[in-house]
Protein backbone atom coordinates (compact mmCIF):
# COMPACT_ATOMS: atom_id res chain seq x y z
CA UNK A 1 0.00 0.00 0.00
CA UNK A 2 0.98 3.63 -0.49
CA UNK A 3 -0.11 6.45 0.99
CA UNK A 4 -0.24 10.10 -0.37
CA UNK A 5 0.90 13.31 0.53
CA UNK A 6 0.36 17.15 0.27
CA UNK A 7 2.57 19.89 -0.54
CA UNK A 8 2.46 23.42 -1.17
CA UNK A 9 2.91 24.79 -5.10
CA UNK A 10 6.16 26.50 -5.36
CA UNK A 11 7.62 24.25 -2.48
CA UNK A 12 9.93 21.30 -3.43
CA UNK A 13 8.05 18.22 -4.15
CA UNK A 14 8.50 15.56 -1.14
CA UNK A 15 10.84 12.60 -1.94
CA UNK A 16 7.73 10.33 -2.41
CA UNK A 17 6.85 12.02 -5.42
CA UNK A 18 8.45 10.12 -8.14
CA UNK A 19 11.31 12.07 -10.14
CA UNK A 20 10.02 11.94 -13.21
CA UNK A 21 7.00 14.35 -12.17
CA UNK A 22 9.21 16.81 -11.14
CA UNK A 23 8.98 18.55 -14.22
CA UNK A 24 5.44 18.43 -15.07
CA UNK A 25 4.75 19.76 -12.01
CA UNK A 26 7.14 22.83 -11.96
CA UNK A 27 5.81 23.53 -15.76
CA UNK A 28 2.36 23.87 -14.48
CA UNK A 29 3.30 26.10 -11.39
CA UNK A 30 5.03 28.00 -13.93
CA UNK A 31 1.39 28.78 -15.40
CA UNK A 32 1.14 31.25 -11.69
CA UNK A 33 -1.07 28.74 -10.70
CA UNK A 34 -0.98 28.67 -6.70
CA UNK A 35 -2.75 26.02 -3.84
CA UNK A 36 -1.24 22.40 -2.45
CA UNK A 37 -0.61 19.27 -4.59
CA UNK A 38 -2.06 16.58 -3.19
CA UNK A 39 -0.43 12.96 -4.17
CA UNK A 40 -2.20 10.11 -4.34
CA UNK A 41 -1.55 6.52 -6.20
CA UNK A 42 -4.72 5.02 -8.61
CA UNK A 43 -3.70 1.82 -9.88
CA UNK A 44 -0.24 1.58 -8.67
CA UNK A 45 0.69 4.66 -10.79
CA UNK A 46 1.21 8.17 -8.90
CA UNK A 47 -1.41 11.18 -9.38
CA UNK A 48 -0.51 15.04 -8.52
CA UNK A 49 -3.58 17.36 -8.45
CA UNK A 50 -3.02 20.58 -7.74
CA UNK A 51 -5.97 22.15 -6.04
CA UNK A 52 -6.28 24.72 -8.38
CA UNK A 53 -7.24 22.75 -11.09
CA UNK A 54 -4.39 20.54 -12.88
CA UNK A 55 -2.81 16.81 -12.45
CA UNK A 56 0.25 15.26 -13.24
CA UNK A 57 0.05 11.64 -13.86
CA UNK A 58 2.01 9.00 -15.09
CA UNK A 59 0.39 6.97 -17.72
CA UNK A 60 0.04 2.95 -18.17
CA UNK A 61 2.60 3.24 -21.23
CA UNK A 62 5.22 5.42 -18.75
CA UNK A 63 4.05 9.01 -19.97
CA UNK A 64 4.10 11.76 -17.82
CA UNK A 65 0.83 14.06 -18.38
CA UNK A 66 -0.09 17.62 -17.31
CA UNK A 67 -3.54 18.57 -17.85
CA UNK A 68 -6.35 20.46 -16.36
CA UNK A 69 -8.85 18.46 -14.57
CA UNK A 70 -11.83 17.85 -16.09
CA UNK A 71 -15.21 17.61 -13.83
Amino acid sequence: MQLGTRWAAGARPPASVPAELHPAIAEVEGRGLTGHWTLTWLEGRPLAELDAGWEVLLTASGEVVARPIED
